[in-house]
């Protein structure tokens, strides 16, 4: 199996060993007496820390072996570096894909005529040709992501796919509201010298700061993949998480801790891209004024009410004998075998994944 996307930290290897277990459970309740061996590909791009997961390894390895014995397995794990947007295995090669919260990052920047003044993303202000550039580069990026995997994968594989996602058609809705915010923060910062770090951030630098990111609405999703045509979508459905990741509706009363949690999730992911473009020394700055831009948003009763939550979509698809997996709350009905062996392993995987998506 290969998790696309995988980055390096803590649930890197908490997923693998869920996987993992759900499918020795199931094993143990149909007497499938040979332990499956499973091969595991760690797939992100080349610049993802892959020392800090290979040096975990004999960590992970050894309570695999203290937990279910000796004889369980083997379990191999490798990394497979380089852009889900180009070939990545051989051709039939892949019984299970995995991949959650990186199928919204695009391969480029759109090409970009007219000016997304004062905007890092899609708001209100974004003329429409910028939109058009945006929808046209996902539409082009995720056709070859499903026509590349449709190529790896084996007759009966499955696919868990899950993407933050929008309810409509409104591309400026609640989905996006966190990069809406973090605009905000920057623009606070636009002509303003901070006085301790003798900093000043133009103007023209917000202007061309573009991410590379688009949230599709179900409309589209299922638009793109009717139009590539290698896939028909059995099903895609939707939930609400909190933007924290918490479970705990109650937490989000509390305004500057699901800012601060917030905040930090952005930073560990566009610190190093910001980084880049505006320099270093901004950096803490911005992210304190963005927690509290966050948790003045989250204050709000409107706020609680209407955007306090971001929208996912797991997708479903299916073409010939290949199934790619669907809602979580429905693939626990799947009872189709895998091709090679006795055991049920797509039923089993996404129940194993049911939770981690969840909290999303």
């Amino acid at each position: 199996m290969a998790d696309l996307g995988c980055s390096s930290g803590p649930n890197t290897l908490l997923l693998i060993s869920e996987i993992i277990e759900a499918i020795d459970e199931k094993c143990i309740q149909l007497n499938h007496n040979t332990p499956p061996e499973f091969q595991i590909f760690l797939n992100d791009l080349p610049s993802n820390d892959y020392n800090t997961i290979f040096s975990s390894l004999p960590a992970f390895y050894e309570q695999l072996t203290k937990e279910k014995g000796e004889n369980f397995g083997p379990c191999f794990i490798t990394g497979a570096p380089g852009s889900f947007y180009g070939r990545l295995f051989p051709s039939n090669s892949i019984d299970f894909f995995h991949s959650t919260n990186s199928l919204n990052w695009l391969s480029q920047v759109p090409s970009i005529v007219e000016s997304n003044r004062g905007n890092i993303y899609l708001a209100r202000t974004t003329p429409p040709s910028v939109l058009k550039a945006y929808l046209e580069q996902y539409k082009k990026d995720f056709s070859l992501f499903i026509s590349l995997r449709s190529k790896e994968i084996t007759p009966g594989g499955r696919m868990v796919l899950t993407i933050l996602g929008r309810r409509n058609e409104d591309p400026f809705g609640k989905a996006s509201y966190f990069l809406d915010l973090l605009s905000m923060s920057l623009n606070h910062l636009v002509s303003k010298v901070c006085l301790v770090l003798r900093l000043l951030i133009e103007e023209e630098k917000v202007d061309s700061f573009n991410m590379p990111y688009y949230i599709p609405s179900r409309k589209e999703l299922e638009g793109i993949i009717s139009a590539e045509a290698s896939f028909s979508v059995d099903r895609l459905e939707i939930f609400d998480a909190n933007w924290d990741a918490s479970n705990d509706d109650d937490e989000i009363k509390e305004s500057f801790i699901s800012g601060q949690k917030m905040a930090k999730y952005v930073r560990s992911v566009l610190e190093s891209m910001l980084a880049e473009h505006f320099g270093d020394a901004i950096i803490d700055v911005l992210f304190n004024n963005y927690t509290e831009d966050i948790s003045n948003h989250l204050s709000k009763e409107e706020g609680f009410e209407h955007e306090s939550n971001c929208v996912a979509a797991v997708i479903g698809l299916k073409s010939d004998d290949v199934f790619v997996s669907g809602t979580l709350e429905h693939l626990g009905h799947v009872v189709e075998v895998h091709p090679h062996g006795q055991v049920p392993v797509a039923t089993v995987v996404v129940e194993a994944l049911k939770s981690q998506e969840e909290s999303y």
